[in-house]
């Protein structure tokens, strides 16, 4: 005699394996997207900061010094000369069109130097140009330079300057 036990039919309702296994792939696809998402965000990022890093770079491009012909040339093309003498040093002569801001005054008066033009610091022989210059780098300012030998170079090469206030 057979013995036939009752065997739960498998027709009968919704298996929890294949509803789950569904739901396993939704979420893979979830995930998945998610990831896609954020690898683009993240991609776009990197490369926005390539850009501006690229940008600053084509601006940060002028040499910690440069020489009296090469700052005549960049006075000609519309650079910042900034002079960072003291005003009776000024007065008995300076290069025609550059700004006087005497070096102690520089950190407290950064807003007057352009950001989007070259600067190039001048002084009477080239050491307080280079503390200029440097005090004007570290406060973000990414195009700016000194000019070796100062004032006293300038005039013995016979570009011209001024005197008086």
């Amino acid at each position: 005699m057979s013995s036939k036990k009752n065997s739960p039919s498998k027709a009968k309702g919704p298996q929890k394996g294949g509803s789950s296994s569904s739901n396993n792939k939704n979420l893979l696809w979830i995930i998945a997207g998610i990831a896609i998402i954020v690898f683009i965000v993240v991609s776009a990022i990197v490369l926005s900061g390539q850009n501006k890093s690229q940008a600053s770079s084509q601006v940060a491009s002028l040499p910690m010094e440069i020489s009296v012909s090469e700052a005549a040339t960049k006075r000609d093309q519309g650079a910042f000369i900034l002079d960072v003498r003291q005003p009776e040093e000024w007065n008995e002569y300076h290069i025609p069109g550059s700004t006087l801001i005497p070096l102690g005054d520089l950190p407290n008066r950064l807003n007057e130097v352009p950001k989007d033009k070259e600067v190039v610091v001048v002084c009477r022989s080239g050491n307080r140009s280079q503390e200029g210059r440097n005090i004007l780098l570290n406060n973000g300012f990414s195009s700016v330079t000194s000019m070796s030998g100062g004032l006293k170079a300038w005039a013995a090469e016979g570009f011209e300057t001024v005197s008086g206030p």
